[in-house]
């Protein structure tokens, strides 16, 4: 899709400098930087990870007297 937009001068110029070095195309350019300003700006939209209170009698009878290899082994266990 064909768009205009109005930049500053200086990042123009710096941006087709980059281009000629990099042996790629403005456009090129322009659309890797607007993916990452997105993806900046969607990982600041994401809610923040919310701590699950425990809640239980802890470990279950067959792992209380286990070793953590044990624990490790049925964490895993259908996961290759």
């Amino acid at each position: 899709m064909k768009t205009t937009i109005e930049i500053q001068d200086d990042l123009l110029e710096r941006s087709k400098r980059l281009a000629r070095q990099e042996g790629t195309t403005l456009r090129v350019i322009i659309e890797e930087s607007l993916q990452l300003a997105l993806r900046a700006r969607a990982r600041k939209r994401r809610q923040p990870f919310a701590v699950q209170p425990f809640v239980g009698d802890g470990l279950a009878p067959q792992f209380q007297s286990a070793g953590w290899e044990r624990i490790r082994e049925e964490i895993y266990r259908d996961r290759g």
